[in-house]
């Protein structure tokens, strides 16, 4: 489904990490067949994103054939000096079509002057084309990622009517304050993730397919103009967006 508001582009790599964070703590890493939701909405928050706004995943096309390849990574141990190897499972030559939208993010009511839907969907557009505003990793920070402008249902992807191929229980995301407006943070299992022709169709946060488990108690960051937020209607924007900056 299309939205006044929709952006598309491809991202890809050589290598992808999609793992589930509870079993990131140990020593062994293994990947995901497909992307989490929260994974590819941390991809477009790195291209283009402020707390006016949240962006929601509404579709993506696998387009490479699903392949792992297994590493041996030698990494520092938690509790005593010195390191140890230890076995990372990557997905290999991966390349995602993802289609998105953006809703006002109704629980930051002090950033009303800034809802210009227009702008910052131009803005959002521009970002792409120039391959994010930000590095762009895939799942991990050794998974650098590359961002392109496309139209989502052109080209051929692997998994075009191949059917459905289901995954079972998966991480969806998280659910943070500044989004849910509750003083905590959660985390979302899609309770049956599936493919059907090549595309994954995300259920939004608030879906009864999912299910949420408390994490911690956790406090929104706050935003302040002229300190760590700038709005589209200050000056101070339009040089940052020319000179391709971090901009807030």
């Amino acid at each position: 489904m299309k939205h006044r508001n929709t952006v598309e582009f491809m991202v890809y790599g050589k290598y992808a990490l999609f793992s589930d964070p509870i079993t990131r703590v140990g020593g062994e890493k293994l990947t995901y067949q497909i992307p989490t939701y929260q994974a590819i909405k941390g991809i477009l928050e790195s291209v283009y994103w402020k707390p006016t706004f949240t962006w929601y995943i509404d579709e993506v096309r696998v387009m490479n054939k699903i392949q792992t390849q297994s590493k041996g990574v030698r990494r520092l141990k938690y509790a005593n000096p010195g390191n140890d190897l230890s076995y990372f499972t990557y997905l290999k030559d991966v390349c995602y079509k993802v289609r998105a939208h953006f809703e006002w993010n109704e629980h930051r009511p002090e950033f009303k002057t800034d809802r210009n839907e227009n702008k910052h969907h131009n803005i959002a557009k521009r970002m792409i084309e120039r391959g994010g505003r930000r590095d762009i990793f895939l799942g991990a920070r050794e998974c650098q990622g590359y961002v392109v402008q496309c139209d989502f249902d052109e080209g051929t992807g692997f998994y075009d009517n191949y059917g459905e191929i289901d995954f079972g229980l998966m991480v969806h995301g998280f659910d943070y304050p500044d989004e849910t407006g509750k003083d905590e943070m959660s985390i979302r299992l899609w309770k049956n993730a599936k493919m059907i022709d090549g595309k994954i169709t995300f259920p939004k946060p608030n879906s009864p397919d999912l299910m949420k488990r408390f994490i911690k108690k956790m406090r929104k960051k706050e935003f302040v103009r002229g300190e760590n937020f700038i709005g589209l209607d200050e000056p101070e924007l339009i040089t940052i967006i020319e000179e391709g900056g971090e901009g807030k």
